[in-house]
């Protein structure tokens, strides 16, 4: 009998600023919508970590496809 590994989450590219209020802002340019923030950095990765979990389950119970990552970085 072979047990099934839980497979790690896929890491997504995310854009982290500090926001007008004193938090740090979140997006995930690969999900449209997909924002956090939080009171410190750490607050913030953790929050949008979990809000790409939900997202990506919404998207899959309406069964429509999962965006790829595609987003590069280059500075101009």
């Amino acid at each position: 009998m072979t047990v099934a590994k839980p497979q790690a989450k896929p890491k997504r590219k995310v854009l982290l600023y500090p926001g007008e209020d004193g938090y740090f802002v979140v997006e995930v340019p690969s999900l449209p919508g997909c924002i956090s923030q939080g009171k410190t950095r750490q607050e913030a990765l953790a929050n949008i970590s979990e809000a790409i979990t939900l997202y990506i389950e919404v998207l899959q119970d309406r069964g429509e496809p999962v965006p790829d990552d595609t987003v590069e970085v280059v500075l101009v």
